[in-house]
Formats: C-alpha cells, structure tokens, sequence
C-alpha cells in the first residue's frame, strides 16, 4: 500500500533538514512493507525552509514539497491530503516530538481496516511525556476534559501531532472539516467519531519541544470558539452533507 507522510512546517529552517533525515532513515529500516514518500508541506514560511525543503526533494526522489503562500497548519494538511494519490495519509509535526516507533504499528491499524483514524495520545495510560511543563499538562486535560463533556466521544487527546488517515475518509469526510489552523485536529477527529469513523487512540512516546511557538492563550481560544462552532450547528451540518453525498 501507497503511503504518505506529510510534514506542515512554517519557518522550520534550523530543524527541517535533521528531521527529515532522521525520519528518512527511520522508514528505509522500518516501513519495508509500504511505498512510502515523505510531503513537505509549506504554508507561508519566510525564511529559507522553502529552499531547504526543495533541495532535500532535488536530492531524495522520495521526497516532495508543496507550497501554499497562506498559512494554517490545518490548511497545509488538508490539501496535501485532498491531492495524495496514497491509500494511507498521515501527518507528524517536523520537530517529531512523537517518537516514530509508533509509525509502522499506527499505519498497520489503518492499512488492515481496524480503524480509518489512528492517533498518537499523550492521555493515555501507558504513554510517556517528557519535558512538558506542568501548565500545560494541565491545559491539555482540561481540554480533553471539556470535549469529552460536549461531545460524549471517547478519546483523549484530540491535538497530538501525529495521525495517520485512510484515504476513505480523506475522500468522503475531510472536505467536511473546516478549521484551518490548530482547531482542525480537533474538528476532524469529531467529524471522523461521530460519523462512525473508526478511531484508533495509541500510546505515544512524547518529547516536549522547547522550542515550540505555540501561542497557548491565542491557540486555546481559537479551541474555544471552535468547539462552541461544532457544538452549535457544525456537527450536524457536516453530518448532513456527508449524508446527502453518500
């Protein structure tokens, strides 16, 4: 099976080429069993990530690059996603927080139809965090907490970076998920359970990155409205075009 790993990135230049190396070697010893390719996703990077990104693709036939001049991370995922030919699609965030060990098992999930989303989850019993600060933990669990009371679904973590996605539900639910930005791992993982989508939740490794740019007040309210948005109205108007086009 076809499968493709997009990376969204947005001024990623000190970090990009280590990491995609680390991830190129990683799948050459571990993921045998798939085509694989790597997605470098840019969305309106202002520094050199672009040209780093379209060389390390000049030099690695496995390797592509796209380019959207407006930023989102949600926006870079969903299209790389809507225009891969692969039978699986999945996502990590470029500084690899979550330890890749968890790739070839989370994909197995989903190339054997157990589930059609599989998501790491730093919620879980039996995961490990490292270097996260206390704050926010807890933001974290309080915002599992508030979608589980909202919503009545059943996993934890809605916003770890990494997911992996069948392209059964990239064609007949993604186009359904609007958030552009952070809100859409949330949105998609709501769109995907309550539409009955299998959800697969695994245990990760997972190392907090220092030097993370997450703005957590402005990313948490922009959560907020999101959540009322899908609470209000957005659910059922998602459920009602998914079932108009089946």
């Amino acid at each position: 099976m076809d499968l493709d790993i997009v990376i969204p990135v947005l001024n990623e230049e000190v970090i990009l080429e280590s990491s995609i190396n680390r991830l190129l070697r990683f799948c050459d010893m571990e993921m045998s069993l798939y085509e694989w390719k790597i997605t470098i996703a840019d969305n309106g990077s202002t520094d050199r990530t672009l040209e780093i990104a379209r060389s390390i693709a000049h030099s690695d036939s496995r390797v592509t690059c796209t380019r959207l001049e407006e930023r989102g991370r949600g926006r870079a995922l969903k299209h790389s996603w809507l225009n891969s030919d692969a039978d699986i699609v999945s996502y990590m965030d470029v500084d690899l927080s979550t330890g890749l060990d968890i790739l070839p098992y989370t994909v197995s999930l989903v190339a054997t139809g157990e589930c059609n989303v599989a998501v790491g989850s730093r919620l879980l019993s039996g995961s490990e965090v490292l270097g996260r600060s206390f704050k926010r933990g807890l933001i974290s669990r309080c915002y599992s907490i508030l979608i589980r009371l909202m919503f009545f679904v059943a996993f934890k973590d809605a916003q770890c970076g990494f997911k992996v996605v069948s392209s059964k539900f990239v064609r007949e639910a993604l186009p359904l998920v609007r958030d552009t930005g952070w809100f859409f791992d949330t949105e998609l993982l709501l769109v995907a359970e309550k539409n009955g989508y299998a959800i697969c939740e695994v245990p990760v490794k997972w190392t907090d990155d220092p030097d993370s740019r997450v703005r957590i007040i402005r990313t948490a309210w922009e959560d907020i409205k999101g959540l009322i948005r899908m609470r209000f109205g957005g659910l059922s108007q998602a459920r009602r075009k998914l079932l108009s086009h089946s």
